[in-house]
Formats: structure tokens, C-alpha cells, sequence
């Protein structure tokens, strides 16, 4: 199955909407390249804001893909450039979404920075994740910045830190691991 069509819906802070699409949620630490993945995958520049300052997402942005099913762009954990008062909020609504509610996603794509490595706040949010047996995908992204001299150790690091869960690595701006992404969430 290909993307052909995703239209941004709504950002929700508190809801989500009922018509029983599947949910597919993207997850990572702030400024790890979630909405850069959500564009790449759908092939659309501007549907999913980007910014290089930390914690822009504040609410879960919501995708309507292919009239059948949405991703889901929830904020980032971890550094925020916002109060302590607006990063609790943030961590709420991930945790009520995630963890909380009665929605069930699909699949979780947990986004990890390839060039930095899984950090302590991307192995607790995997271990909660698989605590909860959520259906997890890891991206690990930003593959274009690791050194060529440094690639299969940084890869071979994150696959060991991530157990048996399937590892993509992937690049939004050299366009690495697209269709391998798109293979694994839409099945």
C-alpha cells in the first residue's frame, strides 16, 4: 500500500475522534524529527510543523492518511523550551493517550535520534511501551548525521539497547527508509 493523500484534522488536547480509524502514534524526544517523519512518509513538506526549537508540538496532531486510517504527531518528551507547568501538561497528554485512555493504536513508532543513541528517556518510554504491549516500531532517524566511520557501531548500539523490536533506520532529508517505514506500519 502507498500514502496518496493525508490531511491535517485537528490537534487534539483532550479527545480524539470516534469513527474507529486506526491510530498509528509517533513518539519521541523533542526535536528528534517526528513531524519530519510524518512529512517524509506522506511526502508533504508543511503538513506537520516543524521547528528546530524544542517542544513546539503541544498538543497530538492529527492526520487523516489515505481516508483510512491517521498518524498521530504527539509533543516530544524530555527538554521542552516552555515552564515546568506547560511540560507536566505535555507529559499528561502523552500519558493519558498512550497509557491512559481506551484508544488503541496500531502501531507506536518510537523515533529515536540514530546519531545521539537511545537516551535514558527513550529507553523508559520503550520499556513503558512494552510494558503496556503496545505494538512498537523504532525509527531511528537522522542517519545522515553519523559519521560513515561510525554507522554500524551506532546501529549495532541501538539494536542491542532495543531488544527485539524492529529497528528502521532512516533519514527524512536523504529520503533512507521511506518505503520500509510505509511497508511496516500499513500492514
Amino acid at each position: 500500500m502507498r500514502i496518496t493523500s493525508a490531511t491535517f484534522v485537528k490537534g487534539i488536547i483532550g479527545e480524539i475522534l470516534e469513527d474507529g480509524f486506526p491510530q498509528i502514534a509517533f513518539i519521541g524526544r523533542s526535536n528528534v524529527g517526528k513531524s519530519s517523519v510524518i512529512n517524509s512518509l506522506t511526502n508533504q513538506k508543511g503538513l506537520a510543523i516543524t521547528s528546530s526549537s524544542p517542544g513546539r508540538t503541544r498538543q497530538i496532531n492529527l492526520f487523516l492518511v489515505n481516508k483510512s486510517f491517521y498518524f498521530l504527531d504527539l509533543p516530544g518528551y524530555g527538554f521542552a523550551k516552555a515552564s515546568h507547568e506547560v511540560r507536566k501538561q505535555l507529559f499528561d497528554l502523552i500519558d493519558w493517550y498512550l497509557f491512559k485512555s481506551a484508544y488503541q493504536q496500531k502501531k507506536v513508532v518510537l523515533i529515536i535520534d540514530a546519531n545521539i543513541g537511545p537516551t535514558a528517556d527513550d529507553l523508559e518510554m520503550l520499556h513503558t511501551l512494552e510494558d503496556f504491549k503496545k505494538d512498537i516500531v523504532i525509527v531511528a532517524n537522522k542517519i545522515d548525521k553519523i559519521k560513515k566511520s561510525k554507522y554500524a557501531g551506532q546501529l549495532q548500539e541501538i539494536k542491542a539497547l532495543a531488544g527485539e523490536h524492529k529497528i528502521i533506520p532512516y533519514s527524512s532529508r536523504d529520503k533512507i527508509g521511506i518505503s520500509a517505514l510505509t511497508d511496516e506500519i500499513l500492514i
